[in-house]
């Protein structure tokens, strides 16, 4: 992370100051949500600590927030001070990325800034959920209660999207070893098997349609290998830059929401992150309005998010929450008729965990159904692809070879 200067006002006194970012415009959305309007902000010349820290670049894993979560949340339920409570997880952390910015805010924090203000200004590994509940759990005086809320839902959240890679791996495995093997054998055998094909029946010997197509796709490839290789690396590198602009990102996240499969698991994902992140959000004291903001952003659909702020428009006209989710497509009705109760009944939060609980089990059994599948039907693609390069050309040679032997 770099280090940014800049300048600004917050309620209506002018400040200054350092803050840690990706790049500036992080810096500005870092600072926004801390209510500060920033006048001037420019690339620091590395002032801070982080800068004096032996930090570098690095990441903290899913399972050393939980443990830092927990630990925090155990030492301040015992009364143990805030800030010696930071120093001892500084102390014990094995991830010295992570010990540095702990340590940035403990310096913060004994500076007087409130912890969810120290938490926002490394959005890299707290995210706008994580802060939001504990800048309420801090104004309602529950951080501790607050911060064992917070370890469950990023276990859940983390083990979500562990079952997800897992379920991925395996094809993603067999298809990249498909791809290979498909170039290996159309550049380096089929060329090869051709060679024999022409010995044994001559220049004018006529072939299958089939097998002509496969030795003329096959010499193509071999004499524009280079040229294939350029292609797929420009066409990958530009499509990588292009879902990662907010105009690119938000087709792509249109585009698999069509998938058939594919859109099945990300709407049950999708549900069940929105449920237990405003649930939590909600029994945590944040405002309905702030919730849904922070939740659409949490939830990692940019067509989902979207709708979730139509909805708050139609919340800010007078409407409740489950009317407009109720006509939206990536909601199930049984997820507004819940939020309905919920309303009625004053206990949102209390249903919509139920609502996540019943969404991650449907999670879980839709990724271990498509797990069980995918071994037999890779299996069955790698297997017609063999077939059919074979069929092409082994069956012309075996052909020949019988007319050889008439001969």
């Amino acid at each position: 992370m770099s280090t940014f200067q800049f300048s600004g006002t917050k309620e209506g006194k002018k400040i200054s100051g350092n803050v840690e970012a990706v790049n500036k415009e992080e810096a500005v959305a870092t600072l926004s949500r801390q209510n500060v309007h920033v006048l001037n902000i420019k690339a620091g010349s590395g002032a801070g600590l982080l800068s004096k820290l032996p930090i570098g670049k690095g990441k903290v894993k899913l399972k050393d927030l939980v443990v830092f979560t927990r630990q925090l949340s155990t030492m301040i339920s015992a009364g143990v001070p805030l800030t010696r409570s930071l120093a001892t997880m500084q102390s014990q952390s094995d991830n010295k990325y992570f010990a540095g910015i702990i340590a940035s805010i403990s310096k913060d924090v004994e500076g007087g800034m409130a912890l969810a203000d120290s938490f926002a200004k490394h959005p890299d590994v707290f995210s706008d959920v994580y802060v939001n509940m504990v800048r309420a759990g801090e104004s309602g005086g529950i951080l501790d209660e607050i911060l064992k809320r917070l370890a469950s839902q990023v276990e859940k959240d983390a083990t979500i999207r562990k079952k997800i890679k897992s379920a991925m791996a395996y094809p993603v495995a067999i298809l990249s070893i498909t791809v290979v093997a498909f170039f290996g054998i159309m550049i380096f055998v089929i060329p090869k098997l051709g060679k024999i094909i022409k010995d044994m029946g001559g220049e004018d010997a006529k072939l299958p349609v089939y097998t002509e197509v496969m030795l003329g796709l096959s010499t193509f490839m071999q004499k524009n290998a280079i040229l294939i290789a350029i292609v797929l690396f420009v066409s990958v590198t530009l499509f990588k830059r292009y879902v990662k602009t907010p105009k690119g990102k938000y087709k792509l996240h249109s585009t698999v929401l069509r998938i058939p499969v594919v859109k099945d698991i990300l709407i049950k994902v999708a549900v069940a992150r929105f449920s237990r992140t405003f649930a939590s959000l909600m029994s945590a004291g944040v405002g309905v309005l702030d919730a849904l903001e922070v939740t659409g952003g949490a939830i990692g659909n940019l067509v989902i998010e979207k709708e979730l702020k139509e909805a708050a428009e139609q919340i800010k006209a007078g409407k409740q929450l489950s009317e407009p989710l109720s006509k939206s497509p990536y909601f199930p009705a049984i997820v507004s008729q819940m939020l309905a109760i919920g309303e009625e009944t004053g206990q949102i939060d209390t249903i919509l965990l139920k609502v996540a609980d019943f969404y991650e089990e449907e999670v879980d059994a839709v990724i271990d159904g498509i797990s069980s599948l995918i071994e037999p039907v890779m299996i069955l693609v790698l297997g017609a692809m063999v077939g059919v390069i074979a069929a092409s050309v082994m069956g012309p040679i075996a052909s020949l070879s019988t007319q050889a032997g008439k001969e």
